[in-house]
């Protein structure tokens, strides 16, 4: 990855400034809302492929890189049987699937807005995507704001959600609650819906609603889920793959004045908590983490917060605040991810602390001792002043593998809307020694190709290379060059399929060097 960010900063004169260069997404709106979108994005780095990642946005976005996130293909998701209605969720499993969860907005007569989630499968990488299946199903009630996590082992997904009775009723009749459901089977069929909140809530979508369900596996095995209501943060668990919850919700923190609140320049905005927990082999293993914003300190002072847990969610840590300025300014909407490969954490978060008016900045928030403190630094290139009278969705994301970090996130300048990245590498972020790149490789011709493709390759100094061809799973299909050695110059070498189980598709072209990696996306047509 760092040669490749090193050639685009020479490439656009940005120097060693630009250590995050912002990339963008999309600013191309959706058909069914092409005023409030895209907006509300998500974001998911292939584990097998880390080149590999996929992104969706409000209402119906897709967006596919096989290059870290240097550029990025757009589509637009669809489903017969469900419809789309936002409110994206990506995940990658360790079987080669990526899975798209959504809202619904079925056709005519095949149901009602918003009365289900569904769960839409690729199995090439986020090319190509199936119907889906339906989640949670009850009547007419609504089904929104769900959340996944995925185990690594088996590949069983876990769903949670907000039902209401009717959806912004403000009767006393209508209530709301957190919903469980789990498939054993890659998404294709899904378990009866299980209430796991004791306490309701109302409908009108507000504090008083339980809302921002997320799962996360704790490293023992057991299913945990965190979510805000009623000022207060609550968690449940079970240690049965799902099938047995507590009875009643515990009691892990407050949040002063709501999840709903205020920021000036925004039709709404969310502090909904986030949960995450370390199931690598960092020195946190097992280490259960929950960030989320608040008022705490007043309407004109939001904060990004985080606590921990060490004790397999019994006892948590106090609040810790992220953002170090001084009081007095906006820090909101934050999400946070955490290296499964590292134990790192980190969180993204809007920032006005360098502005008196609604210009926003967008900020990333690291640590790296467990969440014991934290660093922050801005990562948007320029600030934005949004408008209220144009949606600007309810949350941001980020993922994180092997100090590979993308934050996204979305950018309303005065009523324009568009989906931000940033490539914040560790490794690159490291003072550089040298701009002159080690290696540079052209894009491969002629792109697609029927017979075999070109790439050429330049050295600028003498060294071993070792070219591979993957797929969009990660897995090598074909190897090019194997560990040998080079002396600087140009060098032209080609990809002709060698075996006829090699099918068409999109595949990524990998040169590695012996510190320096670069990948090629090429598309095969038999």
């Amino acid at each position: 990855m760092k040669i490749v960010i090193f050639a685009l900063l020479l490439a656009l004169g940005l120097g060693l400034k630009a250590q995050h260069t912002n990339i963008l997404i999309s600013d191309v709106p959706s058909p069914e809302i092409p005023y409030d979108s895209p907006e509300e994005p998500s974001i998911a780095i292939n584990p097998a492929n880390p080149d590999h990642m996929i992104a969706g946005a409000n209402l119906n976005h897709i967006y596919v890189t096989f290059n870290g996130g240097v550029t990025w293909s757009q589509s637009f998701l669809s489903s017969a049987s469900h419809g789309v209605w936002g409110d994206p969720c990506l995940a990658f499993d360790n079987f080669g699937h990526v899975y798209y969860l959504h809202l619904a907005n079925p056709p005519a007569g095949m149901g009602e807005w918003i009365d289900r989630i569904v769960c839409q499968r690729s199995d090439d990488g986020g090319l190509t995507w199936n119907d889906g299946s339906a989640i949670g199903i009850n009547g007419i009630k609504a089904q929104d704001k769900q959340w996944v996590t995925i185990d690594p082992s088996s590949g069983t997904l876990y769903v949670t959600w907000t039902q209401f009775d009717n959806y912004g009723s403000s009767s006393t009749l209508d209530s709301s609650a957190i919903m469980f459901s789990k498939s054993t089977d890659f998404g294709v069929t899904w378990s009866t819906a299980l209430r796991i909140s004791h306490f309701a809530g109302n409908c009108i979508d507000d504090d008083d609603t339980p809302e921002g369900a997320m799962p996360a596996l704790g490293a023992s095995g057991d299913i945990f889920v965190t979510w805000s209501f009623n000022n207060k943060l609550w968690m449940n668990k079970s240690s049965d793959g799902g099938i047995t919850w507590l009875p009643q919700e515990t009691l892990i923190g407050t949040q002063p004045g709501g999840w709903a609140y205020d920021i000036p320049g925004l039709s709404r905005c969310n502090g909904l908590p986030v949960l995450y927990s370390d199931m690598g082999n960092s020195s946190w293993h097992g280490n259960l983490y929950l960030n989320w914003s608040d008022q705490r300190n007043g309407t004109t002072d939001t904060d990004v917060w985080f606590k921990r847990s060490t004790d397999n969610g019994l006892t948590w840590s106090p609040d810790l605040r992220v953002n170090n300025d001084a009081p007095g300014k906006h820090q909101f909407m934050s999400w946070m991810a955490v290296d499964q490969i590292t134990g790192f954490i980190w969180i993204v978060y809007y920032d006005r602390r360098d502005y008196t008016l609604n210009y926003t900045d967008v900020y990333l928030a690291v640590s790296r001792d467990g969440g014991l403190n934290f660093t922050e630094f801005k990562i948007s290139e320029t600030a934005f002043n949004p408008y209220p009278s144009v949606f600007f969705g309810d949350y941001t994301n980020i993922s994180a593998h092997n100090n590979i970090i993308r934050p996204i996130w979305a950018r309303q300048h005065m009523g324009e809307l568009s989906i931000y990245t940033a490539m914040v590498d560790t490794i690159v972020s490291a003072p550089a020694i040298n701009l002159i790149p080690f290696a540079e490789m052209d894009p491969g011709y002629p792109n697609p190709f029927d017979e075999q493709a070109y790439f050429t390759v330049k050295l600028h100094q003498s060294g071993k290379l070792n070219i591979d061809v993957l797929d969009y799973r990660g897995i090598v299909v074909q190897t090019i060059v194997k560990e040998e050695t080079y002396p600087a110059g140009k060098y032209i070498f080609h990809f002709q399929p060698n075996n006829s189980s090699i099918a068409s598709g999109v595949y990524m072209v990998r040169m590695r060097t012996e510190d320096k990696v670069i990948c090629r996306k090429i598309v095969y047509k038999k």
